[in-house]
C-alpha cells in the first residue's frame, strides 16, 4: 500500500527534484540505485546517455520542439529509456501533460508501458505519483487531470484521441514506440499538438526500422533536417546477446532486409509487400544523372498521363524515350479539360511523341478534346481495372507497375526527385485468393496515410502497350523550320 508522505516530505522531493528540471541525464543516474539490487551490474548505455544529453540541450534553446528518432536492431534497452524519460518528464516539472503509443495496443501494454512499472519500482520519489495500467499521474487530487501520462493505443480512425494535448506554458511529452508502423494519420494529428508557445515540448519515436516509406522512416530522410536521429546497430551494444545476432547473420547474410532490421538498425530495400525496392529506385536515380536522351533517338517517344480532378492529387505528364525519362507537366485540379487537352497537343508536337496513354479514370473528358482537334489515333485511354496481356496480373495498372519495374532493373532512370521516389516505392503487391498479382489501390494507399502515386502511375502508363517508332522526317524538319509552338504558348 502507497506510504503518505507527509507535507514536510512532499517539500523535499519536490526541491529535489526541481534541481533536474533540464538535466535528464543527472536525473536517470541519481534517481535509480544503479549497482544494486536488480540493477547490480548495469549501467546506461552510451546511446541512451546520447539520447538524453540531446533532450538536456534542447531545452537550452526556449520554444523549440525537441525531435529524437532512434532506429535500431533488437535488444538494445530501448523500453529503458522510454521509462527514464517518462519518470523525468513527469518527476521534474509539475502539471507535465504526456501520451505514450506503440505500433499495437500489446506491445503498448505489454512492453513500452509494463517496463515502466519496473522503474516505478524502483524510482526514489514514486510515492509523488499513481501507476496504473494505462496512465501514471500525480498523486495529488488537485493535479491529478493536469499532470499526467497516458498510454493511449491509435487508430486511424479515431485520430481526434491525439488532437487535444495541448499544454500552454508548461511541458508536452509525446512517445511513438515501434512507429514505423504508426499510422501517418496518427503522426500528423500529433504535430498539431507542437504549436504551444512558450511550451516545453519533447516528441521521441522509437522502433525497428521495418518500413523504407513512411513517416518514421521519413523522419532519417526528407525531414531529418527536424529530426535528430541516430540507427544503433544492436552489436555495438553491451546488453545485446551477441550470439544470437551473429546466429541471424549467418542464417539470413549481413546485407539481407532481416538484419538490417532486426540488427544493424538500417531501413530495408524492400518491405514485405512493397513492389519496387529503395535500392531500385536510388539506382534509377544515380543513373538518371548521367543519361542522355540522344542515346535512345531511334526509341519511341511516349507520353503517360495521370488526370486528377480533385483533392490534392496532380495531373501528371511524363515522357519516356527508352531509358531517358522526363516530368513533362504537373497541374493541381485540372478540372478544365480543354486547358489540358492544348498544353498535351502541344507538348506532343514539342517532343515528337509517337504515342500517348491517358488514365480514363479522371482522362475521358480530355480525350474528348483530343478528339475534336483530330488527335484521336496519337492517344489511348487506360482502364486500370482493365484487361490486361499477361494474365497473372489481377488487373491492367498491376501489369503496367510489373513492367516498370523490370525497366528500372533493366536500367530505366528517374529524374531526382523526392514525390518520384516516394510514389515508386509506396505500392504494396501481393498474390490475391484468385492467385493473380495485385496492385494496392489508391484508396488502400489513402488509409494508410499515402498520398495517390500520381507520378508512379504518370510513368507505369508509358508501358501500357507496345509503341513503335513513327517517321520523324517531317517533324524534324519543322522543329528545325521553329514551326513547332512550345508547349507552354496558348
Amino acid at each position: 500500500m502507497k506510504k503518505k508522505l507527509t507535507p514536510e516530505q512532499l517539500a523535499d522531493y519536490a526541491e529535489v527534484l526541481t534541481e533536474y528540471e533540464h538535466d535528464p541525464v543527472s536525473f536517470v543516474l541519481d534517481m535509480f540505485p544503479w549497482g544494486e539490487g536488480e540493477l547490480k551490474g548495469q549501467a546506461p548505455q552510451e546511446w541512451q546517455l546520447k539520447l538524453l544529453t540531446e533532450i538536456r540541450d534542447g531545452l537550452k534553446t526556449p520554444g523549440e520542439v525537441i525531435r529524437l528518432a532512434r532506429a535500431s536492431g533488437n535488444g538494445i534497452g530501448k523500453s529503458a529509456a522510454v521509462a527514464w524519460i517518462i519518470w523525468w518528464a513527469i518527476a521534474t516539472r509539475a502539471d507535465t501533460k504526456g501520451v505514450i503509443t506503440a505500433n499495437t495496443d500489446t506491445q503498448l501494454r505489454t512492453k513500452t508501458w509494463a517496463e515502466l512499472a519496473k522503474w516505478y519500482r524502483l524510482f526514489a520519489a514514486k510515492d509523488l505519483f499513481e501507476y496504473t495500467a494505462t496512465s501514471l499521474y500525480s498523486a495529488d487530487p488537485n493535479h491529478e487531470k493536469t499532470w499526467r501520462v497516458d498510454a493511449i493505443p491509435w487508430s486511424e480512425q479515431n485520430p481526434e484521441a491525439f488532437a487535444g494535448l495541448h499544454n500552454q506554458g508548461k511541458r508536452i511529452l509525446i512517445i511513438f514506440d515501434e512507429a514505423s508502423a504508426i499510422n501517418d494519420t496518427i503522426w500528423e494529428t500529433v504535430e498539431g499538438a507542437t504549436t504551444d508557445a512558450d511550451t516545453e515540448i519533447i516528441w521521441c519515436a522509437f522502433g525497428n526500422p521495418t518500413r523504407n516509406s513512411g513517416r518514421f522512416y521519413d523522419c532519417f530522410n526528407k525531414y531529418r533536417t527536424f529530426w535528430q536521429t541516430q540507427q544503433i546497430d544492436s552489436r555495438t551494444v553491451r546488453i545485446s546477446n551477441k550470439k544470437l545476432l551473429q546466429d541471424w547473420i549467418d542464417q539470413y547474410g549481413i546485407d539481407s532486409d532481416f538484419v538490417k532490421v532486426h540488427v544493424t538498425g538500417n531501413f530495408p530495400d524492400i518491405g514485405d509487400a512493397q513492389l519496387i525496392s529503395t535500392k531500385l529506385v536510388d539506382g534509377a536515380v544515380a543513373a538518371g544523372k548521367t543519361v542522355q536522351q540522344e542515346t535512345y533517338k531511334d526509341l519511341p517517344v511516349i507520353f503517360g498521363v495521370d488526370p486528377a480532378w480533385t483533392g490534392k492529387d496532380l495531373l501528371v505528364v511524363y515522357m519516356r524515350q527508352g531509358n531517358y525519362t522526363k516530368v513533362l507537366l504537373t497541374m493541381p485540379k485540372n478540372d478544365d479539360d480543354t486547358l489540358v487537352a492544348g498544353k498535351l497537343a502541344r507538348l506532343a508536337d514539342e517532343y515528337g511523341m509517337d504515342h500517348g496513354f491517358i488514365d480514363q479514370g479522371w482522362g475521358t473528358g480530355i480525350y474528348s478534346y483530343l478528339k475534336s482537334l483530330g488527335r484521336e489515333s496519337e492517344w489511348t485511354l487506360v482502364a486500370f481495372a482493365g484487361e490486361t496481356n499477361d494474365k497473372y496480373y489481377a488487373n491492367k495498372r498491376m501489369e503496367m507497375w510489373d513492367n516498370m519495374r523490370q525497366w528500372l532493373k533493366d536500367g530505366g532512370t528517374i529524374e531526382d526527385k523526392q514525390e518520384i521516389r516516394n510514389d515508386l516505392i509506396a505500392p504494396q503487391a501481393w498474390v490475391n485468393r484468385h492467385s493473380k498479382l495485385q496492385l494496392e489501390s489508391k484508396e488502400d494507399m489513402e488509409k494508410r496515410g499515402l498520398p495517390s502515386p500520381n507520378y508512379g502511375d504518370a510513368l507505369a502508363l508509358t508501358f501500357a502497350q507496345p509503341v513503335k517508332r513513327k517517321d520523324r522526317s517531317r517533324w524534324r524538319a519543322a522543329r528545325a523550320a521553329g514551326t513547332l509552338r512550345r508547349a507552354g504558348a496558348m
